[in-house]
């Protein structure tokens, strides 16, 4: 039925009754007579059978720019109208530029914001994350050991050749900086001290942790983030499955476990490669290298950097499940949120890392 327009006049005002279906197949000949009618007017909708969007914009444009009444509406056109008034809002196409002191202030506050908001999520994710761990130590038939196995494969066995490679090319450069400076001072003997407490204490754990948050941190970011977008999460949801069950606790404890030995390994290639190059470049053969690692490396050093190793882990497979479980949108989203969880990951490690340096000084481990 198409829509009928009908004026009348009623004490000093125009009426307008429209009757039938209001949609956009007759909004230009409902416009225009509703247009041509004079000030004021009330438009009666108790006839219309249906109203589309179209419709419901020429009714609300008369309304807001004629002061036009409205009557009859039935509830589910009023509430058509309603919807429509409050999407009518001013847009702005460019933003307004704020320059100087303000607009870095401006900068600076979004930045603290963003911050405390990915805290407080990082902290929730972490609460759902002990939640999942209880919840599998009273239901012990849902842990996914299969799935753990998997991921030492991909985040130990496949990272130890980058790893030991990055490593011992890390301690070759130790040894050789170090020769170079302690050469002046005719020291080039505590060239093993330096290689030994700073690999083994230090740099083995860390470059560790920057190269597991590199790879599989990133990982777990873009492959959970995937599975958001293409609502594998939700389905999993909706057949009872917990995604902190099936994809963020095994991720983790895979990670956990798998740091100390990683980071036991690229201590051991560090070691390597500055005992090679002291050997060849100052003449110290590999027998008394070993011999004054011995004496100049304590065993509190190796406790410090496998102690440090599995709480790393921890924060690595948080963040980057956290970053994942956050994407929304498009594959750009996943991208963005990948770049996050690798630079939120380096940056908790690298605070924790000075953390423990200061604990471990205070409890006399130096």
């Amino acid at each position: 039925m198409a829509a009928i327009v009908e004026e009348r006049e009623a004490e000093g005002e125009s009426a307008c009754r429209l009757a039938g279906a209001i949609t956009i197949a007759r909004a230009g000949s409902t416009s225009r007579e509703i247009d041509a009618l004079p000030d004021p007017v009330t438009i009666d909708l108790s006839d219309v059978t249906r109203m589309d969007t179209v419709g419901a914009w020429l009714v609300y444009r008369t309304v807001r720019d004629r002061s036009a009444k409205v009557v009859g509406a039935s509830p589910e056109i009023q509430s058509l109208l309603d919807q429509v008034a409050e999407a009518d809002k001013p847009v702005r196409v460019h933003p307004e530029k704020v320059g100087g002191l303000t607009g870095l202030a401006r900068e600076l506050g979004e930045w603290v914001v963003e911050v405390g908001h990915t805290l407080v999520g990082l902290l929730g994710f972490f609460g759902a994350t002990l939640i999942g761990f209880a919840n599998l130590f009273r239901h012990p038939k849902r842990f996914r050991f299969n799935s753990v196995v998997q991921r030492f494969d991909v985040v130990g066995v496949r990272a130890l050749g980058i790893i030991g490679l990055m490593t011992f090319l890390i301690g070759i450069v130790i040894a050789q900086q170090g020769a170079v400076q302690l050469e002046q001072f005719g020291a080039e003997v505590y060239t093993i001290n330096l290689i030994g407490r700073i690999t083994v204490r230090e740099l083995g754990t860390l470059m560790t942790a920057i190269m597991v948050a590199g790879r599989s941190g990133s990982a777990f970011a873009a492959q959970i983030g995937t599975m958001k977008i293409t609502e594998e999460i939700d389905a999993m949801r909706t057949i009872g499955v917990s995604p902190i069950e099936a994809l963020v606790i095994p991720r983790m404890i895979a990670t956990v476990i798998m740091m100390p030995l990683l980071a036991f390994w690229a201590m051991m290639m560090s070691l390597l490669g500055g005992g090679l190059f002291v050997w060849l470049v100052i003449g110290i053969p590999p027998l008394t290298y070993i011999q004054l690692l011995q004496e100049v490396v304590p065993m509190t050093d190796l406790y410090i950097g496998l102690i440090k190793a599995p709480v790393f882990g921890f924060i690595i497979a948080l963040s980057g499940c956290f970053q994942g479980m956050q994407v929304e949108g498009d594959s750009e989203a996943v991208g963005l949120r990948t770049t996050t969880a690798v630079v939120q990951s380096i940056f908790l490690v690298i605070v924790l890392d000075a953390v423990f340096a200061v604990f471990f000084s205070s409890i006399g481990w130096r």
